[in-house]
Order: C-alpha cells, then sequence, then structure tokens
C-alpha cells in the first residue's frame, strides 16, 4: 500500500474519478485518508489541471489516498506516463500536508505535477482548487 495526493480530474466526481478507474480495472477501492494540500501552482489545460510543484507558492488543494500498488500503472496509464518517455505529467514522490486529529502531518505520496516549461502562457488558477474552479468556469458559460 502506499499514498496518492490527487489534485485534478483523479479526484471524486471528475472525469477520471480514482474509485472508478480503481472499479474498472478490479482492484482494491481507494481508501481516502482525507483532504490535503501541497505548495505549489496549479493551471488551466482546459480539460485538465497542472500542477507546477513549488515550496514558495501557496497550497494547492486535493486529497490523499492509500492504493493498492496494482492502481499505480492505471494511474500511471491516464496520466501517461512511459518510462523513458519525457510527457506532460511525471510521476514524483513529495510530502503532503494533512490534518489528523487536529495536527498537521506530512505524508509521502505519489504526485503527478508538470514542468515549469510546460504551463508557459496558461491561465493560474487562483485559490488552488481545480474543483471549485472548473464549477465556477462551468458556471459562467452556461450563463452566457
Amino acid at each position: 500500500m502506499q499514498h496518492v495526493f490527487v489534485y485534478g480530474t483523479l479526484r471524486v466526481g471528475e472525469s477520471n474519478d480514482i474509485r472508478r478507474a480503481a472499479e474498472r480495472h478490479g482492484i482494491a477501492a481507494p481508501v481516502l485518508i482525507g483532504s490535503g494540500q501541497v505548495n505549489g501552482r496549479l493551471y488551466d489545460f482546459d480539460a485538465y489541471p497542472g500542477l507546477v510543484l513549488d515550496p514558495a507558492a501557496g497550497p494547492v488543494q486535493g486529497d490523499i489516498y492509500r492504493i493498492d500498488e496494482r492502481l499505480v500503472p492505471v494511474l500511471d496509464e491516464i496520466e501517461e506516463i512511459v518510462p523513458g518517455v519525457d510527457g506532460l505529467f511525471r510521476s514524483v514522490r513529495s510530502p503532503v500536508s494533512i490534518q489528523i486529529d487536529g495536527r498537521t502531518q506530512a505524508i509521502d505520496c505519489l504526485v503527478y505535477p508538470v514542468s515549469d516549461d510546460a504551463v508557459e502562457g496558461l491561465p493560474r488558477i487562483d485559490g488552488g482548487d481545480w474543483v471549485g474552479y472548473r464549477r465556477a468556469r462551468q458556471l459562467l458559460v452556461q450563463r452566457r
């Protein structure tokens, strides 16, 4: 078992919902540990966000799950991680902050960030929350 931090389309109810991904592949359901955050900058790639890890930046919101090891290749496929090939996303381990019993703790998580170069010219998602941003953007489009 290991932990993963999901901040975009892998979040519950989003297009690549981590629970549905596990179910489709007959893998045990991920266990939600709680909401977490990592310092970084979040950018709008239109259908999904990209996270640039940056210790000097504000918090990016997401969820921490305990997952079965067999789910990692599924997540890698969703994020188009191919060994030996530089893609948009990469797979790294990073400490992610979470509040447990009123105390802030860091959990070592698998995270899928993008490089700083990949976000050039893209809109930044202020507030660091993809789900809230996407919903607000959707409402604006519906009102037009």
